[in-house]
């Protein structure tokens, strides 16, 4: 029988710096290797045939943390924005990216880069990477209901939740039919609350940086099992 594969897949990589304190190493080598599993996890799940991969890079919540800690992952990122390697590599797996943040909250040079990267690969027509940085459910929420209340004036009630959806920050993000969580950790967190809506669920015990393509393997056979009514 044949597997049922998600169109679009999210995941919540969670755990990268109890990894680094489990393995005795700085947190930053904790994120970087964080980073580099996720491009080969997005490389799995376009083998697959998974159309849509959204990643939930940094929450907004996350941007409370110690200065050094989030100088060193915006330096991960920049670093990776820079690699011509893997601009490469994108374009040879026909990969599009498209960032999704509140850039304001973001460092400028950081956002520059990024935003080259999906100029890069804006023409490719193959899976999707949405990257999601400095992002808050809630926050997506507010910003949706300002932009559509300040689109709607004078043009009536009808087209609020078309207008809603288009003003969302993260309206680049499909309906997502799988959301991975990894760490053990089981809640969402504010991930996505629109695409999320009718999203399965797979919360997986293992450290980001220990997540295989077996655990991605494993996640899929158990979302094909699943009877997706949709409230019906």
């Amino acid at each position: 029988m044949k597997m049922a594969v998600p169109s679009a897949l999210a995941i919540i990589p969670d755990g990268n710096r109890r990894w680094a304190k489990l393995h005795k190493l700085s947190v930053l080598n904790g994120y970087s290797m964080g980073v580099n599993k996720f491009i080969e996890f997005a490389e799995w799940c376009a083998s697959y045939g998974v159309n849509s991969v959204t990643v939930w890079a940094l929450s907004s919540e996350n941007l409370s943390r110690p200065k050094a800690e989030l100088d060193a992952l915006f330096g991960i990122y920049k670093k990776v924005a820079r690699d011509k390697k893997l601009l490469a590599r994108l374009n040879r797996n026909r990969t599009r990216v498209n960032i999704i943040a509140n850039r304001k909250l973001l460092p400028r040079d950081l956002v520059s880069l990024l935003h080259k990267v999906e100029i890069k690969t804006h023409r490719n027509k193959g899976s999707v990477i949405n990257m999601l940085l400095g992002y808050g459910g809630r926050d997506d929420i507010l910003h949706a209901a300002r932009e559509a209340a300040r689109k709607l004036r004078g043009r009536g009630q009808k087209r609020l939740e078309e207008l809603f959806e288009k003003s969302l920050l993260s309206s680049g993000v499909p309906n997502l039919d799988l959301i991975i969580r990894t760490s053990g950790e089981q809640r969402l967190s504010g991930f996505v609350p629109w695409q999320s809506n009718y999203s399965e669920l797979y919360f997986s015990k293992k450290l980001w940086p220990d997540f295989t393509r077996n655990d991605l393997r494993m996640a899929l056979a158990d979302y094909s099992k699943r009877r997706r009514r949709f409230g019906r």
